[in-house]
Formats: C-alpha cells, structure tokens, sequence
C-alpha cells in the first residue's frame, strides 16, 4: 500500500523541446532527499499526452533507474486506447516499476461497461498493482464507485488516485469495494479532510516544488498531530491554489525553475503562464516560504 506523499513527476525539457534527463535525475534526488514516499513519473504532470512512446518508456526506466529501489516507483500507463495502455504496462513492468497508475480513457467516453473492460484488459496484462486514475475535469468521464467495486475484485486492480475533489468519494468508495483498498488524493488543497475520510495519502503536483512540506503534512497525520498537519495545509494552501491558476504543468514549471530545479519549456499545446499568473505563483512561492 501507498502511504504519505507521492509526487506526480514533472518531465524536465530543454528549450528545443527535448528531455532534460540531468535536470530530471536533480529532482528525483531531491524529492527522496526530502520525504517523497513514492514517484509517479510520465503522469499528466510529466506532460504525458505530447511525450512520444519512445520518450514515455524512457522517462519511466529513468525514474526507476535513479530511484534505485529507495522509493517505489508507480508509473503513469495510460491512454484513451486500451492496446496502447497494454504496451506501456508491460513495459513498466519490464523496467522495475512497481505499479501502474492509468487514467480513465479519455476524449472517446467510455461507458461504465467500457471503462471496467478497459481496465481489466490492462490489469491482465501484466503482475502489476493497478491504480485507476479518476480524474473527470480532464478525461470527462468518471469511474464511478461501483465500478471501482467490481474493478476490485481483481487481484492486481488494488487503489484509486481521486482527483474528483469529492470528499464524500472516499467513504463511497470505502462502501462499495468493501475490503481494503488503497485510497489516493490527486487534490493537494484537500489533502487533510481526503485523510480524515479514510484516505491514504496524495499524489501531488505542488511536491515537486515543496516536497519537504508535502510529506510534513503526512508525517504529522500519521504521528496523530493533527494541528500541525491542518497548520502546514494552510501555509501551503496559497501554493497549491497557484499550481492550478492555468492549466497543469504550466505553473508548477515555472515554480520549478523560478526555484532553480528545471527549464519552464512546455511542449505545446500548452504554453508557458501568463505575466499575471507568475505574479501570483510569485507571491504564493514567497507565501511558502519557498522563494525570497
């Protein structure tokens, strides 16, 4: 199981566009430095829609390379084609990676009956522990939790990262599957009420750029402190609201280089933030205590 702060690697580019493995080797150093319990690379943080398949394999072995067994690497196998997902599971698998995270399928909308199949598909596919990404904002459809309840009964089908931002999910889906099962936040800003509703900790964007904060937060729920986990939220509050003031990765590349860890160079279609968007992840790294 996945405890604490799972960070959903950013993919480090040069200027031309090309991958930036020194920079990328950087952050994965500093993130286990720093208390990341997991990585989560070649994610939609890691820009994985305009990365090519060559780039994807290479970004995942990489991370699992550079980890080195010291932290677990779950890596990002997703597509709105269930044959290209297949693929990049098994080559996951075939670099050391220790579970798959893949998204719901997303532009073709699936039904509930199609998103099950999709899944299964993947999870026979290789040994892997297999995470449903639940991110309707970006996929348009939703695993609901009765799907995930029959997705569970698959031995290699074990958790959720929920980015839906529903905070009664958890006890939903707690109810439905009704055995354990691996509960993971992909909503920063909600991160202590998603653990106070039986959740297990957070694959988080803003931990690329705080990564030592993001696993406090974590260490302290665990410790039972809750007041200082509610106290470290709220510095990281204004942070974690910037991250998403234009689409992700936009603002955290800007924060990562303005923090001296990266380029801020996005492939397009995305583009770098706005003058006033970097004014307030400015100010929302000052308010961290982040950048001077």
């Amino acid at each position: 199981m996945f405890q604490g702060s799972l960070t959903a690697l950013l993919t480090p580019m040069l200027e031309n566009g090309e991958l930036d493995l020194p920079a990328f080797t950087r952050l994965i150093e500093w993130q286990i430095e720093n208390g990341t319990s997991a990585l989560v690379p070649a994610g939609t943080t890691g820009e994985s829609p305009t990365l090519t398949h060559d780039e994807h394999a290479l970004i995942v072995s990489h991370a699992v390379k550079v980890a080195a067994g010291r932290v677990k690497v779950m890596a990002g196998a997703g597509s709105n084609s269930t044959h290209e997902a297949i693929g990049m599971a098994r080559h996951a698998q075939s670099v050391g990676a220790n579970a798959l995270l893949v998204v719901a399928p997303y532009y073709n909308k699936p039904t509930q009956e199609g998103l099950y199949r999709h899944y299964m598909s993947v999870a026979d596919a290789t040994d892997l522990p297999l995470y449903v990404y639940n991110v309707p904002g970006r996929s348009v459809v939703e695993v609901l939790p009765e799907t995930l309840a029959r997705l569970a009964r698959h031995p290699n089908i074990v958790g959720v990262k929920d980015a839906t931002a529903n905070l009664v999910r958890p006890l939903q889906v707690r109810r439905a599957v009704g055995k354990s099962f691996n509960q993971l936040s992909g909503e920063d800003g909600t991160i202590v009420s998603f653990l106070a509703a039986g959740g297990d900790g957070c694959i988080s964007v803003t931990a690329n750029i705080a990564p030592k904060l993001c696993a406090q937060i974590h260490d302290a729920w665990q410790a039972g402190d809750v007041a200082e986990a509610i106290r470290i939220q709220d510095r990281l509050t204004p942070l974690h609201d910037a991250m998403f003031c234009e689409s992700n990765p936009g603002p955290v590349k800007y924060a990562a280089s303005r923090l001296g860890l990266c380029g801020p160079t996005l492939r397009l279609p995305l583009c770098e933030p706005s003058t006033a968007s970097r004014a307030v992840i400015d100010e929302a790294l000052k308010a961290a205590g982040l950048l001077e």
